[in-house]
Parts: structure tokens; sequence; C-alpha cells
């Protein structure tokens, strides 16, 4: 499943020069992913009154032209890999066919003591239809 999400760059998002601040890039991948879960039809809230959480465990970031003020962005976000504790991602950032930002996430899931878990069941199901790969985590 490839999800888009679409981003405005407003005035908070940029710096002096109306540049978009680099950690910005990283609220609007953020974004992107929490909406791609729920797409995928997990509920975070319920996961979290489980006792499990999705917590970024390692990220790979390219900055590769600048945004700015008002211009409209699309996050695309897909899953690249699958395993049973993790999921890794691949998300740009777009202006139409320019690529801005270029990434790759992995999210983990943990529970409240810090300790790997299970991802949900059917959580793979939506999202790595056909696309995405599996691995043993």
């Amino acid at each position: 499943m490839t999800h888009i999400f679409p981003v405005r760059v407003y005035y908070e998002d940029t710096d002096m020069a109306g540049i978009v601040y680099h950690a910005n890039y990283l609220r609007y991948i953020e974004r992107a992913r929490s909406d791609w879960v729920r797409a995928a039809g997990i509920d975070q809230n319920a996961m979290r009154e489980s006792g499990l959480v999705f917590v970024v465990s390692r990220l790979e970031a390219d900055y590769l032209r600048p945004a700015r003020f008002d211009d409209r962005l699309e996050v695309v976000t897909t899953l690249e890999k699958l395993s049973r504790v993790r999921m890794v991602f691949r998300q740009k950032v777009l202006r139409g066919e320019e690529i801005l930002f270029d990434s790759r996430v992995t999210a983990t899931c943990m529970d409240r003591s810090g300790r790997v878990r299970r991802l949900p069941e059917g959580l793979g199901a939506p999202a790595a239809g056909g696309g995405g790969a599996s691995e043993d985590g």
C-alpha cells in the first residue's frame, strides 16, 4: 500500500529565510506514518491501552532540496519490510515530481518497560498486499 499525505508549508514551519526547518520534515513524515497506520486499521489508542506502542528505532534521512513557505507537498509512504516486531518504511517528501526529502524509518513495537514485542495481529495484511517484504524479527 502506498499512502499519500498532503502537507502545506506554513510560515511557522520555516526559518528566517522562508525555508522549511530541517526538523519539520520529521514532523511531516511522523504524521504520514500515523495516517498510514490508521489506514491499515490499527487503533494506536487501543494498542497503548494494552501496553504496546510503536517507537522509531532507526532513521536515515537525506535532505535533497529545500521546501519553502506556502509550498504544497506530499509525503509518500510505503512499507519496505515487515517482521514480527518491526516495520521499515520508505518515506519521501515531494513537491510535484521533485523529491525534497528521502528517508527510511524503522518502527519497532515495544511494551511499557521498553521490551520489544510482536506487532499486532493483521498489521501487515493491508500494507504488505504484494508489495511489502516479510522477514523474521
